[in-house]
């Protein structure tokens, strides 16, 4: 009589799988949990809102709801380059004190959605960059890339992100 493994056993031993979107930006792979992504939306005229931190670019008008809309290349200090037709806004949901919030973020290119499981992923090492670490999640190992997945919350946290932006995006 054959032994099967329980539920239980098996997902450990394979760990548990998460579903991540990649994008481009410069020349890396990054990677957001899926869960936080709304949709995505070409790069659209965006209103510039004085005093906001630089790597917030302004606002759009979603289907009536303002968006703040963050450039991920400024935020990150990394060179800048002119948009073109594979660049994108992904409309994110992040946490904040008042609930949760819409934002866009600027990339350079998605690229797809990518299965992970909890042993592809190892802690990201210790760097001296403009990121604070705690904005990393970890390194995923997929195929023969590394993706470097983002914790969107702290990448977008900003004391100057318009609160009004959060409410229903599916209507």
């Amino acid at each position: 009589m054959e032994e099967h493994a329980s539920i239980e056993e098996v997902t450990t031993a394979s760990g548990n799988e998460n579903k991540y979107l990649s994008f481009h930006l410069a020349d890396e792979l990054y990677g957001l949990d899926i869960l936080k992504v709304r949709e995505i939306i070409g790069v659209q005229e965006v209103t510039k809102v004085p005093g906001a931190e630089e790597y917030l670019i302004g606002v759009i008008n979603l289907r009536g709801k303002v968006i703040p809309v963050a450039d991920l290349r400024m935020r990150f200090v990394l060179s800048r380059r002119e948009y073109d037709a594979r660049t994108c806004i992904i409309v994110v949901e992040i946490a904040s004190e008042a609930g949760p919030v819409a934002m866009g973020i600027v990339v350079d290119a998605v690229d797809a959605v990518v299965n992970l499981r909890d042993d592809q992923i190892e802690k990201a090492p210790v760097f001296s960059s403009e990121i604070s670490q705690d904005c990393i999640k970890g390194l995923g190992k997929f195929e023969d890339k590394v993706v470097i997945i983002l914790d969107i919350d702290r990448v977008c946290s900003s004391e100057r992100v318009p609160e009004e932006s959060s409410d229903e995006l599916n209507e």
